[in-house]
């Protein structure tokens, strides 16, 4: 099984755990930020994800594709050009992650600080 759950998967009973599960990648939350502005190739969003993998990248998109988020356009070329762009689902979601990355703006250094001390305190 893949780490989204691609294969013979049982739908939790539980939608918010199901929505969790769709947006709590953090590729998923990068790929999302790329998106919100229009269409991207792939070779962009590689190139433009900082640190993520071809294999992730495309494990990432095809969940995406496949909860409804995202879509994906071939254009025939040689070789073929893909783009992305994000379903008029999709972005029902960019307000509540610029919500999220305002809260992470806001209360990171907290939670660094938070962290530290823990690991101070039970070293």
């Amino acid at each position: 099984m893949s780490e989204f759950g691609m294969s013979a998967e049982v739908e939790s009973p539980c939608h918010y755990r199901r929505a969790l599960e769709v947006v709590s990648s953090k590729w998923t939350v990068l790929v999302f930020y790329e998106l919100e502005f229009g269409k991207r190739r792939y070779s962009d969003l590689k190139r433009r994800v900082e640190g993520v993998t071809q294999k992730m990248l495309t494990q990432t998109l095809r969940q995406l594709e496949r909860d409804g988020l995202v879509v994906r356009h071939v254009y025939p070329t040689v070789p073929p050009t893909v783009e992305y762009e994000l379903t008029p689902l999709g972005l029902t979601l960019i307000e509540p992650m610029r919500v999220l990355h305002q809260w992470t703006d806001a209360h990171y250094d907290s939670v660094r600080q938070a962290r530290m001390a823990f690991d101070q305190e039970n070293a």
